[in-house]
């Protein structure tokens, strides 16, 4: 399997707020040969950019990085004009346009921003990947489905190949939609022990759907607490995942505490059968450069070539 190793956003203390300094990371992720960059869908998140204009504005500033978005929000969003910009993405940055889908808002206050029916939103998100995925690889479509309509329909240019289309999820529920519809899983906030669960899963719903996975399509986040984390940042991070996995007797498992630490997480997620991973820090970094440059030494090494 390719091991590759992607970086989230790093903020760095003292920019000022609301400032995402994105090409200041992009160039220091590119130059420094760093696989790829990841964007989160915060509309709320001060000094966090859209996903889809910093993947256009990352891809006008490199050549080679890849360029993820993680988790894009699909429900609430119309697919067809969803599908067009991922379309005009892929013109411009071939072959390096990595979109991951999630059902629901990681923050509450962003749930408002993206409506639905009530108890509607997993049908919701089904129906609309689906137009997704046919305006990414049909000339016109034609489509008739309970939220969604459309009549000869196309997109342009047409990737010249089809794009991945990756989901997120950990429940029971979502792990089966990924395998019955999407491209490759890209999880968060799972320790090593579950993520073999999770990978086979996904593998046991692609078998009953007749679809296959390929082997290197499964990863997940890995957050690094470094010795010099704000205790703020940290303590607030921790009371997010206890909410958000009250299954979870001690939220510290879910985070990885320095560079040895995330080393032994990768290995052990390799072992479970995953090959795709995120790093973010667990807040503000003091030094943007030393963060990506400890990134190389410490995590780039365990790629595979």
């Amino acid at each position: 399997m390719k091991i590759r190793i992607g970086v989230g956003n790093v903020p760095e203390r003292g920019t000022p707020p609301g400032d995402p300094d994105l090409a200041r990371l992009v160039t220091e992720l590119e130059t420094h040969g760093v696989d790829s960059v990841w964007l989160s869908d915060l509309v709320s998140a001060p000094g966090v950019v859209d996903p889809l204009v910093g993947v256009g504005y990352a891809a006008g500033l490199t050549q080679r990085l890849k360029l993820g978005m993680s988790v894009v929000v699909l429900p609430g969003r119309n697919p067809a004009v969803l599908a067009a910009q991922l379309a005009s993405l892929a013109a411009l940055a071939p072959r390096r346009v990595l979109p991951v889908f999630g059902v629901r808002p990681a923050r509450r206050a962003d749930r408002t921003v993206f409506p639905v029916p009530d108890g509607r939103r997993a049908e919701v998100f089904e129906e609309a990947l689906g137009v997704v995925r046919a305006l990414l690889t049909e000339p016109f479509v034609t489509h008739h489905g309970r939220y969604f309509h459309l009549d000869g329909a196309s997109v342009a240019p047409l990737p010249a190949r089809p794009l991945d289309l990756w989901l997120s999820g950990r429940v029971p529920a979502a792990l089966d939609r990924v395998g019955r519809l999407g491209d490759g899983w890209l999880g968060s906030n799972i320790t090593p022990a579950e993520a073999e669960g999770c990978r086979a899963r996904i593998v046991s719903a692609a078998d009953r759907a007749a679809r296959t996975i390929e082997e290197d399509h499964y990863g997940t986040y890995l957050t690094i607490v470094q010795d010099d984390a704000d205790e703020h940042a940290v303590d607030d991070l921790l009371a997010r995942l206890h909410q958000d996995r009250p299954d979870v007797a001690d939220p510290r498992t879910l985070l990885c505490w320095g560079w040895a630490d995330a080393r032994e997480h990768l290995r052990r997620l390799t072992d479970a059968g995953l090959s795709k991973f995120v790093v973010r820090p667990a807040g503000p970094v003091t030094s943007r450069r030393a963060f990506v440059e400890a990134f190389t030494t410490e995590l780039m090494p365990l790629e595979n070539r």
